[in-house]
């Protein structure tokens, strides 16, 4: 199990952790950078969700409130501005649970390792409607007591898919009935500490965080089965745990990238990559170890795929300690680059990413400081959605339906080792004012898919918002990060 958390919004392993000066790596890239919001969270800003509105849904760390992130006039995050939301049922204020938006455009949220920063392993829920602005609870699969830091992922076909945090239990979740199903027959080991990878056919990898042998296993959940099957070694060891079954089992996240391979790092310095077409793994980079630091990791700690293709990661050194370093993948090596103001005095596992539609990266860290990293490069036109059928004049309050294909992207996004999920495989549309510059973002829903890197054709709703300008505009998809070409289309006054 984990490690104490919480002392209001500071984390108690920060306690006692001495100013550190950070280190800079002789590799460190020049062309990345971040920025400090304009408005800073006015609490300490953890998980965060991208609803299909464009805006950001944020949790008070370990606490029932939630607050929003609305961008400018100009769809600029870094000068948005916040607004309370509902809070959580009562009784409710998990830390360290499973999340994930809904192809109907809600929220769900499931379990805790700590319920009002008490040790819990809850098995509470509750769902999120964003248009009522209001919680409801659900209650757990049946027969299940825990639920805890548990792994979950939103499959192809919209269900949600949840882990049980101290069992090999898994269901799946219906939120047209709120009604659980039991699946996931044939699981190696237990869910403790795993997170969980949507592949491009549909499967789910997990790769195991209990092992006590030399190597490190993996599996895929098949859908259409149910069941569980080997995925391999990944011929390094990535979970931390010992031969006698002790240590933490913590492993860090697994972020498939466009090429199809999964990047997956590790408690123990190791890096792995899959090859989800050949089912093959191969040793990926290790972190460095840094002189008066030590090796760094990722137990526990966020990961987010920029539109580049490349994968930004956290790093600290020695399984929970202080001091981030901040690293872009790019399919072969790591590269460190610039650090957050706070990531000298922070292990990984306070940290977590969020893919906003500009291609930037929010990471909040429990505080009252948010940052946006914005990276260099460019994503390739194959990865842009393409939108095939649209209307070509909306109105405000209208409710329209766009199809197209790669609308949900070509991975989740963000991950983590198992318990802050934060994914963004879902399409958003954006109108743009031709005459104002001003965005506006229509919120989608009823996604006919949610699979990652499919050829096939998706449809979406969107709604147009009431005080959408009028007047001609430009729509586009975005789906991770990455917009399609736009379309003129017309904002007219009747609908």
């Amino acid at each position: 199990m984990k490690r104490l958390r919480l002392i209001g919004s500071l984390d108690l392993k920060v306690v006692g952790i001495a100013l550190a000066v950070l280190l800079v790596w002789p590799g460190v890239a020049r062309s990345q950078s971040w920025q400090p919001l304009q408005n800073q969270p006015p609490f300490g800003a953890s998980n965060a969700l991208l609803l299909t509105d464009g805006t950001v849904m944020v949790q008070q760390s370990g606490g029932a409130d939630w607050w929003r992130l609305t961008p400018d006039a100009n769809g600029n995050y870094v000068n948005g501005t916040w607004s309370q939301l509902a809070s959580l049922p009562s009784g409710y204020s998990p830390l360290y649970y499973a999340s994930a938006v809904l192809p109907d455009g809600r929220v769900i949220v499931e379990g805790g390792e700590y319920n009002l920063y008490a040790p819990a392993w809850s098995a509470q829920g509750a769902i999120y409607d964003p248009t009522a602005n209001t919680w409801t609870s659900v209650a757990p699969p049946s027969g299940w007591y825990s639920i805890g830091d548990a792994p979950s992922v939103v499959l192809a076909d919209g269900h949600f898919m949840l882990g049980n945090c101290c069992t090999a239990e898994s269901a799946l979740f219906d939120p047209t009935t709120l009604t659980w199903t039991v699946t996931g027959r044939g699981k190696a080991d237990n869910n403790n500490e795993e997170g969980w990878t949507l592949l491009p056919d549909g499967s789910v990898l997990a790769i195991d965080a209990n092992n006590t042998s030399d190597l490190t296993y993996a599996e895929r959940y098949m859908p259409i089965s149910g069941a569980w099957i080997s995925a391999g070694s990944t011929l390094v060891k990535l979970d931390d745990t010992d031969a006698d079954g002790s240590q933490s089992h913590e492993l860090g996240p697994a972020v498939l990238r466009p090429d199809g391979t999964v990047f997956a790092t590790g408690a123990t310095g190791h890096t792995a990559i899959y090859n989800a077409k050949k089912n093959t793994w191969a040793p990926g980079p290790d972190f460095p170890d840094l002189a008066g630091e030590g090796q760094l990791d990722i137990a526990d700690g966020p990961a987010c795929l920029l539109p580049s293709g490349r994968v930004l990661v956290a790093a600290s050194p020695r399984v929970f300690q202080g001091d981030i370093h901040f690293f872009e993948f790019d399919g072969t090596s790591l590269t460190e680059v610039s650090a957050t103001p706070n990531a000298p005095y922070e292990p990984s596992y306070v940290g977590r990413m969020l893919l906003l539609p500009t291609g930037q990266i929010l990471f909040t860290d429990g505080s009252g400081d948010a940052e946006i990293y914005t990276s260099g490069g460019s994503p390739k036109a194959a990865w842009a959605p393409t939108i095939k059928s649209a209307p070509r004049a909306v109105s405000p309050g209208g409710s329209y339906t766009l199809s197209g294909t790669r609308l949900n992207g070509l991975s989740q996004g963000a991950a983590y080792g198992d318990d802050a999920q934060a994914a963004t495989n879902y399409p958003l549309v954006r109108i743009t004012n031709r005459a104002t510059g001003h965005v506006f973002y229509s919120r989608t829903h009823d996604h006919s898919s949610m699979g990652v890197a499919s050829s096939g054709e998706v449809s979406t709703l969107f709604d147009v918002p009431a005080d959408q300008e009028l007047g001609a505009s430009d729509l586009v998809v975005v789906a991770n990060g990455i917009p399609s070409r736009p379309i003129k289309v017309t904002v007219t006054g009747g609908q």
